[in-house]
């Protein structure tokens, strides 16, 4: 019998350039409120990656990822889905030269058999272009189920690519879940959840995200350090 599969063994460890990751959530309901169609919430929510991936590297954050679009979102009406797979492409093919000037390496997460074509192709392309970047990792999840991604990790477990684990893990647009993704890596990730509408997400909230994350005492299960105490000689 197989024993467990452990993907990493450094989990414990803190990290001084901290892998956030963020549920990017409101998109559809900002456009509503604003009394315009849904696609145009996920074309300001693209507008918001551009703003939060220039903004990550000043924050020193170095791996980020973003949860743009779920294996259960395929539910969704297929206008709806058709649009953001353009968008998608789109996005990939206008950013690339900007995340290759930034030092920004991109990498998609999730399937990708599934995926049209023509953004199959700007994927590959953006991935080839943006691969010798430092400044920043940033990974989109697109089709993406943590729930399938720990599956094919246990039924195969040298098809899976290990991710780091996540430090800080935000959630825009006032819902309180994980909604299945990076459940193995955000196992003991700080969890940071707003009402802002991921349209309205700016680099100070960003920010603000980030000083709360840094103030907090993270003890993976342990228990506080202990203070030294200096003996007067």
């Amino acid at each position: 019998m197989r024993g467990p599969i452990f993907l990493r063994s450094d989990f414990m460890k803190q990290s001084t350039s901290p892998h956030v990751a963020i549920i990017m959530d409101g998109n559809g309901r900002w456009a509503t409120r604003r009394a315009l169609p849904r696609a145009a919430g996920h074309r300001a929510g693209a507008v918001a990656v551009r703003r939060i991936v220039e903004a990550a590297p000043r924050l020193g954050i170095g791996e980020l990822t973003l949860f743009a679009f779920s294996s259960d979102n395929w539910r969704r009406p297929p206008a709806e889905v058709g649009a953001l797979m353009r968008l998608f492409a789109r996005y990939l093919r206008s950013e690339t030269p900007r995340l290759v000037e930034n030092g920004v390496r991109l990498s998609i997460i999730g399937r990708r058999d599934r995926l049209p074509v023509p953004l199959a192709a700007a994927i590959a392309a953006c991935e080839s272009a943006t691969a010798a970047g430092t400044a920043l990792h940033l990974r989109l999840a697109v089709d993406y189920s943590a729930r399938e991604a720990i599956r094919t990790a246990v039924l195969l477990p040298f098809s899976r690519a290990v991710l780091p684990d996540v430090d800080l893990l935000i959630r825009t647009g006032g819902e309180q879940r994980l909604s299945d993704f990076l459940l193995w890596e955000a196992a003991y990730a700080e969890l940071w959840f707003t009402d802002t509408m991921w349209p309205d997400f700016s680099a100070a909230d960003l920010a603000r995200a980030l000083a709360d994350f840094r103030s907090r005492e993270r003890r993976f299960g342990g228990l506080p350090a202990p203070v030294e105490t200096r003996v007067a000689g």
